[in-house]
Formats: C-alpha cells, structure tokens, sequence
C-alpha cells in the first residue's frame, strides 16, 4: 500500500515483495490452524474442521463486497487506504493468537512398521494428489470467475463480483457450515463435489448464452466447498495418527492446485485466444476470440475434477482394502 508512495521508482518490486510476505505468512497459517483446531478436544473434529474452512468463504464474501463498494463509491485512485484497511485484520488476528491458549499437540513421529509405514505414505500421497486436483477446481474459478463473467458473458465488473465472486463465497462458506451441522460421511460428499464441479466447468465451457454459464460458475462454489476441507477429513479419518507433517503436506497439495490452475487457464486463455481458429469459431458462434478463449480454458480445467472423480474412487478403495 505505501511502497508506490514510499518508492515510486521501484513500486513493481514493493509489490512482489509484499506478495511473498503474505503468501509466506498464509501459508504458514493454513499449515497450523488445521491441525491447531484437530488438537483441540471435541466429539465432532471433521465437523470442527469444516466450520474453520467455512471462515475463508464468509471472508472472500465480505472482502468482494466491501472492497467492490468501497472502490465503487471512492474510485479505483484510493486502492491504498482499501489496502491499509484489510491490513488491519492480520494485526487482529496477532493479537488474538498472543492472547489465546493454544491446545497440546503430540508431535512425535509413531513408530510404525516398515509395511505399513508404506502403506501409510502412499494413502497419504492420494489424499495429497485429491486435495491437489480438489483445490485447482476450486481455485480456478475463484481466481477467474470475476474475469469470466465480465469478459466472457459481457455482466457488468461490479454486478459479476457481487452477484457472481459473492455468491461462489456464500456458497461455498454455506455448505461448509451445513456439513459443519450435519455431515457424517466425507467420501461421498467428495464425489459429490468433483463430479458437480465437473458438470459446472463443462456448462460454464460448452454452453452458450449467459443464464446457465453464469449459474453453473456460481455452483462451482457449491460443488468445490468441502474439496480441500473435506481432503483433510478423509485424511484423518482413514490415516491414524496423523502429524504436522501430514498437514504440511496436505496444504502444500492445495497450495499447489490453487497456484497451477489458474495460471493454467490463463495460459489456455492466452494462447487460444490469439489463433485463427479462435477468431473463426467466433465469427461463427457470434462472439469474441478472447470468449472463446475463456470457455477453452473452462473446459481445460474441467480435466482437475474428472481427474479428481478417478483418483478419489481409487483413493477409497484402497482404504477400504488396507484398513490402517
């Protein structure tokens, strides 16, 4: 926020320096909270577990509206008290964690059998590659569905990030929070969600038109929602004993997901975009060559969640032959 300011000669370097701060930062968090929250005592851990991760769908909720609102109303020109402002939320959350007791957590290693120390590493190796493909399914539309909806369905920037970024949020926090209340099996839940999200990118790929692309990229935030909670689950309720490290492992999974799809699917865009076949097909279907590129990278991402209903039927039946 200050660094253009500050330095106006090296803003561009302020700003990926800034960036690595705080995605350094995050992903410590994201690393510590899940296995803070699985030490905490409770009856209910995986219902514990989604409520936590419903907290990221009522922030990205709150972070559209207000930011949209607050640009909206005072121009794009003071972006930096906007961003001065959300920099009060980690301050907060300092305070809090220095305040809070935080519970026991065994952190040393089990000792396990060669056999089914092996058998342990490769179920947690499929729940890493779920948790993967379940995050770039989720992520990806996340990271574009704001550009999507204008670009490609042609909606007002400030009626897609409400109508559209707000409700995949809301979605997403609400089915969390039911699974939070109600939920008893992941695995089910899981394929669920990656053949939905599946459906959802081929709808919002294939289909023409606005109404049905538009809902099939807001329920993506439906579909999505328990993919990377709903990992650390079925992780836990099929590996015993799970440490830190498992934890680590899995967020560097989802991390990696939500890192590759969305610049993938730029990257489809890009290319796509720039080809005659792109500008031929538009000119057929009635619209532009960067739509068409936009849906070629919807449907491009639809792979993430196909690949995701596979990996997952193996993953269950393989917990279900090897009961650790």
């Amino acid at each position: 926020a200050l660094i253009p300011t500050l330095a106006p000669n090296i803003a561009y370097v302020g700003f990926v320096a800034g960036t690595v701060i705080f995605s350094i930062a995050a992903g410590l968090c994201e690393v510590m909270l899940s296995p803070t929250v699985a030490s905490l005592p409770s009856d209910t851990p995986d219902r514990d577990m989604s409520m936590l991760h419903s907290l990221y769908g009522w922030g990205v909720l709150s972070v559209v509206i207000f930011s949209t609102l607050f640009l909206k109303l005072f121009g794009n020109a003071h972006w930096m008290i906007l961003t001065l402002i959300w920099a009060a939320f980690p301050l907060i959350s300092c305070a809090m964690f220095c305040t809070s007791p935080m519970p026991e957590m065994d952190l040393t290693a089990q000792n396990d059998s060669a056999e089914s120390a092996k058998k342990k590493n490769f179920g947690l190796a499929l729940c890493v590659i779920c948790i993967f493909l379940g995050s770039a399914a989720e992520n990806a539309m996340t990271n574009w569905i704001s550009g999507y909806m204008e670009n490609a369905l042609g909606i007002d920037k400030a009626v897609g990030d409400i109508l559209g970024v707000a409700m995949f949020a809301m979605l997403l926090g609400l089915m969390r929070v039911a699974y939070s209340r109600f939920g008893k099996r992941i695995a089910p839940v899981l394929m669920m969600g990656m053949i939905g999200s599946a459906v959802c990118y081929l709808v919002a790929g294939l289909v023409p038109g606005v109404i049905l692309p538009f809902i099939a990229c807001i329920f993506t935030g439906l579909f999505t929602a328990m993919l990377w909670p709903g990992a650390l689950i079925f992780m836990e309720d099929n590996i015993p004993a799970v440490g830190v490290m498992a934890y680590a492992l899995m967020a560097a999974g989802g991390d990696m997901g939500a890192s590759l799809a969305p610049q993938l699917l730029g990257v489809v865009v890009d290319k796509v975009s720039a080809t005659s076949f792109a500008a031929d097909l538009g000119v057929t279907l009635g619209i532009s060559a960067e739509q068409v590129g936009l849906k070629a990278g919807m449907l491009v991402i639809a792979i993430f969640p196909i690949l995701g209903i596979l990996v997952l039927g193996a993953t269950i039946r393989y917990f279900k032959k090897n009961k650790q």
